[in-house]
């Protein structure tokens, strides 16, 4: 039996369900120095108006389990980036867009008016996504990082949806 299928299928984006933060914890914990355990994420999960997504293989027989997740939260009109973090061995694939897009989407259908968020001025590959997705700079945050490859430079990024 072949599975050629199995590893050309599109990541599907969907809300993340409280068995999957343990996952969620590992794929942050490997992506940041400053890391949320399960606790902090649950709590996080249980406040008025944030959205946790989760990009799971789109097989009945693969893993169930989280390949990147994205957390955005809104207050009034305005939505922000909490974080977003894909599985290192996943990365390359489109998954940090597809989330972004699912995000944006949602964000476009609940009204809100801009999207914004705060990357590491080193991060080139996120940089990439970002504003191929239409973010622009709106201003900058020195020293910011204290982990970068960089200076530390945050940029503060927005993208319009009305």
């Amino acid at each position: 039996m072949s599975f050629w299928w199995f590893w050309t299928q599109p990541p599907v984006v969907e809300e993340a369900l409280d068995e999957d933060l343990p996952k969620i914890a590992e794929i942050h914990a490997a992506c940041f120095a400053h890391n949320w355990n399960v606790d902090e994420l649950g709590r996080m999960k249980a406040q008025d108006g944030t959205t946790f997504l989760v990009a799971r293989r789109a097989s009945p027989y693969g893993t169930r389990a989280p390949l990147g997740f994205l957390i955005l939260r809104t207050v009034a009109d305005e939505a922000e980036v909490i974080t977003i973090a894909v599985n290192a061995r996943q990365r390359g694939r489109g998954i940090g867009k597809k989330l972004m897009e699912a995000g944006l989407f949602r964000l476009y259908a609940e009204r809100c008016e801009h999207l914004f968020l705060e990357v590491d001025a080193a991060n080139e590959s996120a940089l990439l996504l970002y504003r191929g997705l239409g973010f622009k700079e709106i201003g900058q945050r020195k020293g910011y990082y204290s982990d970068s490859g960089g200076d530390g430079t945050a940029l503060v990024m927005r993208i319009d949806l009305r």
